[in-house]
């Protein structure tokens, strides 16, 4: 069995620039103010969210392991 990822998205930082859903389409939506948001917060590990978090211009995107909160992305320094 896979890993469980949960991801979100800091609002704060979002800039709406939409290359989240560029990488994952299925995996990113904006909304009505063009801020993104996770369509599944839990979800399995998937690398086309890993890249949409990697390819996010303000690193708006925040991946963890859902069963210990470990930092997947952004990496831990």
């Amino acid at each position: 069995m896979g890993d469980r990822w949960h991801v979100e998205v800091d609002r704060s930082l979002c800039i709406g620039s939409a290359q989240c859903l560029h990488h994952a389409p299925h995996g990113f939506r904006l909304d009505a103010a063009r801020q993104s948001r996770p369509v599944e917060p839990d979800t399995d590990a998937n690398e086309r969210i890993l890249e949409a978090a990697e390819s996010c211009p303000v690193e708006a995107i925040v991946i963890t392991l859902g069963d210990s909160g470990e930092a997947v992305f952004p990496p831990e320094d």
